[in-house]
């Protein structure tokens, strides 16, 4: 780390140029992102994903890129108006390249509706959703409107915007008033904020570039933006205090530097690879959904990981010992290089460490029971603004026929030879399968005809559309695909050599969540182990990180705990803001316990590599855990509240995911920081005692951990009884 840190301050200008480089690139892929982002919840390798290919390749329906025209007419539904509507959504149509008309379908006396299906994925569709509103008749006597998920997903894009715009304006603010207090009125406040903007920019472009070739999530800006910032302030202000604390003793900018990256700067480097291992996890799950949203969360600790190990310490010569000099704002008792209250939890703790052990296990297994109340949908229209025009001619069409019309189960007969669709026993089957569909309490309406567009031009498949009563992702519409898979099919008695496929919203739904759910498991697996290994060679202990792996997987669990609590039961709704859903997203389990694993190490690795620290200095267990709480413990909570107050800014948006995502983020972060890292640490490792420190000789040779000389005596001295 000394020869790294040497070779970076020797070449600071053109570190600092490529930087600036990456600043600005990045901020041009952030201005022509928009455009390629979209939430589609494709399936690769599934029934659904096979009926969507059938559908595109030989209807022309792609279901992610259709839009559903609207229309209510003030007079009811006449021939007349009938005739005239049909045949402007056919001119309409005309604006959406690779589109078909499909006919209107009556729904009450004064709604009609009908799709433009087309064959165009769902990030390019939505761009044609203002031309093909133009398109349609607005007048007095007619309201139309243009939704689907196509038109939904154009109407929400400018409130991602507005909302990664308000997140900005609760959690930049904060960050300034934190750093204030913790470097006073100084230069260097300044520093975290060019390392964030430097690592979000550089984010942005992989992004970028990645979206060019496969679908990337609308969620991955927002994502990068408020997460990204946590963590470069959080990476860069531990670095920042800890060349302020080598300032004092050495005097010496260089040597200073060089000390603080060999200290916090290796901190930093484990910190980051356990988040990058946490978020790893999301890119071995088969979903492009999923995928996407990890290749981003992905790229913000590597970029981290990069500035901390080059823009940092160019920074940090640049600014100089001048540029981190700074003016208190705080009385003296307040400043963090004071003991003060952090000095008296330490020597609490270290006397009693038995009792905090126990009241703080309490409250976190009490945090975490209501998680076996967790129930997941793979999405919801209810958890999205209401205004859009995408979004009231859905609920127009909600209020008609049920809110299943937008997002239908699409079911594919597919016959295995051309014209064997019209063959007596296959039409005989289907007849039987459309009655057991039409007896269903979840059916709606039910679509189909052995003629076209129900019959592609082959005549080897036939289509039926059904929609339910209630939201593709609801428990009902997933019910109804399982008995639709699992016993109506069957019972219908199709011919051998005749395949039926479920697809469209609820059973993409239904095969979002098993897919990945089916790989999760085993990937968290793989992470604990991993992130076990990497802390046993960062804290060169067998016990601490076993410790660390637990008491993360709790702070997890009481997250979870937490979603329940909010979303489901609605405690705090109304302070909040927050929608009342009793489901929550799928992804949002998934994504929380990788960020969350990784971010919560952030704290651990802090905190205890400054135990470590000072235990090599000769200090005892009891004296190097009190020392090492009472410097980082303030530093941590300066941190914990950047994190919180950027995973508030989700919680401010109006998108039930984002509220979900944040609140887990901000709770598990809050708890972290305060009743783990702050109580349950210290205790559990005031009770090990020297044990905190164990490391077999032949595992220390196997992970290439050297041992020093006090080391070498520690060991020889040690005796299991001794503390």
């Amino acid at each position: 780390m000394e020869r790294w840190t040497r070779f970076v301050l020797r070449f600071r200008w053109p570190i600092l140029a490529g930087w600036l480089v990456v600043l600005l690139a990045g901020g041009f892929a952030f201005l022509h992102l928009s455009s390629l982002l979209s939430n589609e919840f494709s399936v690769p390798g599934t029934d659904s994903e096979r009926a969507r290919t059938i559908l595109e390749r030989h209807f022309g329906d792609r279901s992610d890129g259709a839009f559903t025209i609207v229309f209510r007419l003030r007079n009811g539904v006449d021939r007349a108006a009938y005739v005239r509507l049909q045949r402007d959504v056919d001119r309409a149509a005309r604006v959406v390249p690779d589109s078909t008309p499909r006919r209107l379908v009556p729904a009450g006396r004064h709604i009609l509706y009908g799709d433009v299906v087309s064959t165009l994925s769902l990030a390019k569709a939505k761009g044609y959703t203002d031309d093909l509103d133009r398109a349609l008749p607005h007048s007095g006597r007619v309201e139309s409107y243009v939704t689907g998920q196509a038109a939904i997903q154009h109407d929400l894009d400018p409130i991602f915007s507005k909302d990664l715009r308000k997140g900005e304006m609760i959690a930049l603010p904060i960050a300034v008033l934190v750093l204030l207090a913790v470097f006073g009125l100084s230069v260097a406040v300044t520093m975290p904020f060019i390392f964030a903007a430097c690592t979000v920019m550089a984010t942005l472009g992989g992004v970028y570039v990645y979206a060019h070739f496969l679908t990337t999530a609308t969620y991955v800006t927002n994502l990068v933006f408020l997460i990204g910032l946590g963590i470069a302030i959080d990476y860069s202000l531990l670095v920042i205090y800890r060349f302020r604390e080598e300032l004092t003793r050495r005097g010496d900018v260089e040597a200073s530097i060089v000390r603080t990256m060999q200290t916090a700067g290796r901190a930093v480097i484990f910190s980051g690879a356990t988040v990058a291992i946490g978020l790893a996890l999301l890119l071995f799950i088969p979903l492009p959904f999923v995928r996407s949203i990890g290749v981003g969360g992905f790229l913000i600790p590597l970029t981290s990981l990069a500035a901390a190990m080059t823009l940092q310490p160019a920074l940090l010569s640049l600014y100089g010992q001048r540029g981190v000099a700074r003016i208190p704002l705080l009385p003296k008792r307040f400043r963090a290089e004071d003991s003060g209250f952090w000095h008296r939890l330490a020597g609490a703790i270290m006397r009693r460490p038995l009792a905090f052990l126990g009241a703080g296990a309490a409250l976190l297994v009490a945090a975490a029971i209501p998680v076996y109340g967790l129930k997941l949908t793979p999405g919801s229209a209810s958890g999205i603004p209401q205004f859009p025009q995408s979004v009231r001619g859905f609920d127009l069409l909600k209020h008609s026929i049920g809110p299943g019309a937008i997002s239908p189960t699409q079911v594919v007969v597919d016959v295995g030879r051309p014209g064997g669709v019209r063959a007596p026993a296959v039409q005989a089957a289907i007849g039987r399968l459309v009655a057991r569909i039409k007896a269903d309490r979840e059916t709606a309406s039910l679509r189909v005809a052995a003629r076209p567009p129900f019959v592609d031009g082959s005549a080897r498949y036939e289509e039926l559309i059904v929609a339910g009563h209630d939201e593709y992702g609801s428990e009902a519409a997933q019910s109804f695909v399982h008995r639709l898979r699992g016993k109506l099919v069957p019972a219908a008695g199709f011919p051998s050599g005749v395949r039926v496929l479920a697809g469209g919203g609820p059973p993409q739904g239904v095969d979002f969540l098993d897919q990945a759910y089916r790989y999760f498991p085993w990937l968290v697996a793989a992470v604990l182990v991993l992130t076990y290994f990497l802390l046993m060679r960062a804290f060169r202990s067998v016990l601490l990180p076993l410790k660390a792996v637990f008491l993360n997987l709790l702070s997890v669990a009481a997250s979870y705990g937490m979603l329940v609590v909010v979303f489901k039961w609605g405690v705090g709704r109304s302070v909040l803001g927050l929608y009342e859903i009793g489901q929550i997203e799928g992804w949002i389990p998934i994504f929380l316990f990788a960020m969350l694993f990784g971010l919560s190490m952030d704290y651990e690795v802090f905190l205890v590599t400054r135990m470590r620290e000072e235990w090599d200095h000769g200090r005892d267990n009891r004296e190097a855990v009190a020392y090492g709480l009472e410097r980082t413990g303030r530093i941590v909570t300066a941190a914990a509240i950047v994190m919180v107050a950027a995973f508030s800014g989700f919680v401010a948006g109006r998108i039930v995911g984002l509220q979900e995502f944040g609140i887990g983020l901000a709770v598990a972060i809050f708890v972290d920081a305060t009743l783990v890292r702050a109580v349950l640490v210290p205790s559990l490792m005031a009770i090990f005692g020297r044990y905190n420190w164990w490391l077999p000789a032949p595992l220390a040779r196997v992970v290439r951990v050297p041992e020093s000389p006090l080391e070498q005596r520690r060991r020889a001295a040690f005796r299991p009884a001794a503390r």
